[in-house]
């Protein structure tokens, strides 16, 4: 198979940039080249760089609201160029990729210049997904239309797990090999692959279930609050819901996008139907009202008194917009969606006309895009962050109830969902062949006892679901499995000897359950002397931290006892993870934050995901981190910098660290702030986690070495690399230096910088990492520290300002500043 070494993308716009960015974050060379600047000049009359267009695309990943680039590294690997000076670097490239303008005669003219540039075994992609490869290609000879695909990402491209592969008629099955190879390990995509159908598959059906949201909700008198909080986390979809995705994508661009489908669908499809202008959002686009990028769309935020106001549809005025609570809806994401469809109200017509057209419309490509609705669910879940795909959702509300209403109102019920009937589109078997007959039996003394998850087939076949070797998805592997011990948040399985926890409460949330079954589950592998510890799960972010409810909860009781009895809990447990005589694995994905950060911190190993967000940001909401992040914090930045026995160095970064709430957008910059050690490593697929995870138990406990992906530190170590806690008793720096950090506090305050409980929150911060008002040379242990962190929790949680900020972050969603 053909190795990737070096990269070209034509292109500098979002997509080509954000592929470009993704390309250098592998540590593969690339060039970005987009046209040439001439005699141009910015706003100021300055000239302009003949490679402008290129620069703006680099300029756009170094967006710190969505970085692009994982490191100043990842950025050194790209070279910047135009197409008339620089096509010949392109000479020397692997694979180039395509994303410029979605014209084909612009397309058709590059294809040549790149079959008369490029070797003859370079790989040539297309970014588009509104063109068919076989218009692209048309002109071309044979021995391109073989090196020819479509390689279709997600914006922003990074963050987005999708990448949509589709070949051409007369493309090679090895060229589609090397891409989906290089584009799953190395990029660290899902790729699905695709027939050259129009849109698709995560476009055609995630535009189709926004423009039935859309329509819904203005057909029905719904305003954009409702709408957003019922199409959104209840029916498992970002919480942007429809009007707040249409403010992030811009409302020109979405209705772009829309009208680009419409251009390419068949006149009988049931987009069409879903597709017709909105009146408002015309005017809107042509008053500017474009979403976040103009600053006001349907929704604008004043973010001097983080006021939000929502557009009032009858006035067109903006109007002050509440956090809106609905009970129908908070009940619909815990117990599930048959809560929304059991509803005979307003929302529940709005539910179930969204539901019913996009589940049925999903059902109806099949076998129009193939004949599996896997690749269907894959699309909407790595392409849009549902949760569950369309097929998943209707095994959930179940096949037969979900016909039957459809029947009762009249609603066409596509083929292959009545081939569903009484059955269901995913099940789990114990049936060793990849392809069984719907209603085979099971009960064959030549069955397999490993159990499998299948998913029907058109033609009513079931097929176990693959992946690429070392892919695993904790989300179907679990299906298959029982926990040895499980509760509401939280649950731990015996797999191959290893004890592997998974939190799975809302945003993975930590609270006394959480940390009750990890306990167990750690007590267990020394009891049943299984080999090891794993925290992992499949989540959108491996945990957001503490739950504030149990907090407020605790403060509201004025039980101060209780609250320390639960962080005390807290410490020891994860406490036990560093000392264990095991070798313990954290493997995170997304987010891992405050109390969720805390428990990753303890682990002997972090085999994370490369778009892991790390970090302690409780002094948000005016605490400070007291289930030993400040300790670790502390001793990691004695570590790293060579302290010694003065640590006032060590200190003042801790300070500085744990007081801005400060968080990493990625392990390498992860490692540069003291949140990772040298043995933590990362891997750009967060579906090679699992496997990872059990690699690095398994070379531990064998005391081997193998390579086994990118360290954090940007050198190898070996899988099994389990580093011990060495944490002993801290020479403190002492009074003279807290009350400098409690004088550089109120400094800032009168310069602006810090809010008066600013002040307060951080002198608690300054006290634990400096001992306080003890005389300098006092030796603080592990346990000292510990200590320390309850207290000043306790003493913040006393305070009315630290209050308003929790009770301001759970009603409002964001801590009011005081």
């Amino acid at each position: 198979m053909m190795e990737i070494k070096k990269v070209a993308v034509i292109g500098a716009g979002t997509m080509g940039a954000g592929i470009a960015g993704q390309v250098a974050n592998a540590g593969v060379e690339v060039w970005l080249l987009d046209l040439p600047t001439d005699n141009g000049t910015d706003a100021e009359g300055n000239p302009l760089s003949v490679n402008a267009v290129a620069e703006r695309g680099l300029e756009r990943l170094r967006d710190p609201d969505s970085p692009g680039l994982m490191s100043e590294e990842a950025e050194s690997r790209i070279h910047l160029g135009n197409t008339r000076d620089d096509f010949h670097q392109l000479a020397g490239c692997d694979w180039v990729a395509e994303a410029i303008v979605e014209r084909l005669d612009i397309k058709k003219d590059l294809y040549k210049r790149l079959d008369e540039t490029c070797h003859d075994q370079a790989i040539i992609t297309s970014n588009t997904s509104t063109i068919p490869i076989k218009l692209l290609v048309e002109d071309m000879p044979e021995a391109f239309q073989k090196r020819f695909a479509i390689t279709h990402f997600f914006n922003p491209v990074r963050f987005m797990r999708l990448l949509e592969l589709v070949r051409g008629e007369h493309t090679d099955p090895a060229v589609i090999d090397v891409l989906d190879a290089f584009c799953e390990e190395r990029l660290g995509k899902g790729v699905v692959n695709c027939a050259d159908t129009p849109g698709f598959l995560g476009n055609r059906v995630g535009v189709y279930a926004i423009q039935c949201a859309l329509h819904a909700a203005l057909d029905l008198g719904l305003k954009p609050a409702e709408a957003d909080a019922l199409f959104g986390r209840p029916m498992g979809i970002p919480k942007t819901g429809v009007f707040g995705l249409y403010d992030l994508i811009g409302i020109d661009l979405m209705s772009d996008v829309v009208q680009s489908l419409v251009n390419i669908l068949p006149d009988g499809d049931s987009f069409h139907a879903e597709a017709g202008v909105v009146p408002l959002m015309s005017e809107m686009i042509a008053n500017g009202q474009t979403g976040n990028k103009q600053g006001k769309g349907f929704y604008r935020t004043d973010e001097a008194t983080n006021t939000r106001y929502v557009l009032d549809f009858d006035s067109g005025e903006y109007i002050e917009s509440p956090r809106l609570n609905l009970p129908l809806a908070e009940r619909a994401e815990a117990e599930g969606l048959h809560v929304l469809l059991e509803d005979d109200g307003l929302y529940g017509q709005f539910a179930w006309r969204v539901l019913s057209r996009t589940l049925t419309y999903a059902a109806s490509l099949i076998p129009e895009v193939g004949d599996d609705p896997v690749p269907v669910d894959d699309a909407m879940k790595l392409g849009y962050n549902w949760i569950q795909g369309p097929f998943e959702m209707i095994d959930a509300i179940g096949v037969d109830a979900f016909i039957a209403r459809l029947d009762a109102d009249g609603i066409a019920v596509p083929d292959f969902l009545r081939q569903a009937a009484g059955s269901s589109f995913y099940r789990v078997s114990s049936t060793a062949s990849d392809e069984v007959s719907a209603g085979a039996s099971t009960d064959s003394a030549d069955v397999a006892a490993s159990a499998e998850l299948q998913a029907l087939q058109a033609g009513k076949i079931w097929k176990t679901i693959s992946h690429p070797e070392g892919v695993v998805r904790f989300t179907e592997k679990r299906q298959t499995m029982k926990p040895e011990n499980s509760n509401a948040v939280a649950s731990w399985y015996n797999i191959d000897d290893v004890a592997l926890v998974e939190f799975h409460s809302k945003a993975n949330a930590l609270d006394a359950d959480s940390m009750a079954l990890l306990e167990d589950a750690i007590s267990n592998v020394s009891s049943q002397n299984l080999r090891g510890l794993i925290i992992h799960n499949d989540a959108q972010h491996f945990s957001c931290g503490v739950n504030l409810n149990g907090v407020r909860e605790f403060f509201r009781n004025e039980d101060m006892d209780g609250l320390d009895q639960f962080l005390d809990h807290f410490q020891r447990t994860v406490h036990s993870m560093a000392t264990a005589d095991f070798p313990v694995v954290a493997a995170p994905s997304g987010m891992s934050l405050g109390g969720g950060f805390e428990v990753v911190l303890h682990a002997k190993q972090v085999i994370c995901h490369s778009n892991s967000v790390m970090g302690l940001v409780e002094s948000l909401v005016g605490v400070v981190p007291g289930g030993g992040g400040c300790k670790e914090t502390l001793y990691r930045w004695v570590d790293q910098l060579g302290c010694g026995d003065d640590i006032t160095k060590a200190s003042w970064k801790a300070f500085m660290s744990l007081g801005y709430g400060r968080t990493a957008s990625s392990p390498i910059l992860a490692k540069k702030l003291a949140m990772l050690r040298d043995n933590d490593r990362f891997e750009m697929n967060r579906d090679r986690l699992y496997n990872k995870a059990f690699a690095a138990i398994d070379q531990a406990t064998a005391g081997g070495d193998s390579s086994n992906g990118d360290s954090a530190s940007g050198s190898t170590h070996t899988a099994g690399d389990q580093q011990a806690f060495n944490r002993p008793a801290l020479v403190m720096p002492g009074e003279t230096v807290f009350h400098d950090m409690v004088q550089w506090l109120k400094d800032g305050h009168a310069k602006g910088m810090f809010t008066p409980h600013d002040i307060v929150v951080g002198s608690e911060m300054a006290r634990i990492v400096t001992g306080g008002e003890v005389a300098a040379g006092t030796l603080c242990t592990e346990q000292d520290l510990f200590d320390a962190e309850r207290s000043s929790f306790l003493r913040l949680v006393a305070t009315a300002g630290t209050r308003e900020r929790i009770n301001t972050m759970l009603d409002a969603g964001k801590p009011v500043r005081n």
